[in-house]
């Protein structure tokens, strides 16, 4: 059964989401069959699968080319398309119409946006739009030159109280759910305990109501940014078994072990049945 917006309100308090990113068409429905709460295809696009340094450099087309990709699967899972960087920062009309691309075009069936307060508005217009909207709180990726870096947030008393004073204006505007990234875990979980709606962690300890990983991070892909983060668990080693499948490939071709009689296709009705035959239509073709 197809997971929705209100779904995901629900479950908060009775247990626990799940969410993975995804890119494409096996990923959606590898993720779907598993059971996964929630696809989100993430930002994170620009380093794991198109190879540029940070968030910054995905637009929105190259966002919505893969958002379609993931939806043409039809998961159950609920499908949350990322709003990248300056798609949503100029002004309430074009937030509005670059997120309505990622419903429309795309059929996702929510946008995350970075920010508390200062996207107040922005995110204000998307439900007045009916528009459901994920936030993102903590280390906010798109807004790594402010912060310098990628650094976990929240770490003094005012900067926690701020993420808190954020997290309850997310909830009063009503997005149906927010990521905590990069967050101390006592302060993820005070936030998890003061709002209405489910917080979804990475990086976050375990006192939030969701876990979210990077696909390619959890089954162990190298992507451009290959980092050993701290919050990250690799199921697999993946980059390297498709490596040596690569391996045996290019060594089958050279030692002629692939392809063999059973990979090869038979004549047919339609062409000679003997050599002889054969060779004296290839000689009236060339003539």
């Amino acid at each position: 059964m197809k997971i929705t917006v209100p779904k995901i309100i629900g479950l908060k308090d009775k247990r626990l989401i799940s969410m993975m990113t995804a890119y494409d068409y096996p990923s959606s429905k590898a993720i779907s069959d598993a059971d996964i709460d929630i696809i989100l295809v993430g930002d994170s696009l620009a380093q794991v699968v198109l190879g540029y340094d940070d968030t910054l450099s995905v637009t929105v087309d190259e966002m919505l080319h893969h958002v379609k990709a993931v939806t043409r699967a039809n998961p159950n899972s609920l499908v949350v398309a990322d709003m990248p960087y300056m798609s949503y920062h100029v002004s309430k009309e074009e937030t509005i119409k670059n997120a309505a691309r990622f419903i429309q075009e795309g059929k996702a069936d929510a946008v995350k946006i970075e920010g508390g307060k200062k996207r107040e508005k922005m995110i204000k217009a998307l439900i007045n739009a009916e528009i459901p909207v994920m936030g993102h709180l903590g280390l906010t990726p798109q807004s790594k030159n402010i912060m310098g870096g990628y650094k976990v947030q929240g770490k003094t008393l005012e900067l926690a109280k701020e993420l808190l004073e954020d997290a309850i204006l997310l909830d009063s505007l009503g997005c149906f759910s927010f990521v905590l990234e990069g967050v101390p875990k006592v302060v993820a979980q005070t936030i998890t305990e003061k709002v209405s709606i489910p917080t979804i962690g990475i990086g976050a300890g375990v006192h939030v109501d969701g876990q979210v990983l990077v696909y390619h991070d959890l089954l162990g892909m190298k992507s451009k940014e290959y980092i050993d983060a701290k919050f990250v668990k690799r199921y697999d080693n993946q980059y390297e078994k498709v490596v040596e499948v690569m391996k045996k490939f290019k060594k089958d071709i050279e030692n002629k072990d692939f392809p063999t009689d059973d990979h090869s296709y038979d004549s047919g009705d339609s062409l000679p049945e003997t050599l002889k035959e054969w060779k004296k239509e290839v000689k009236k073709i060339l003539s």
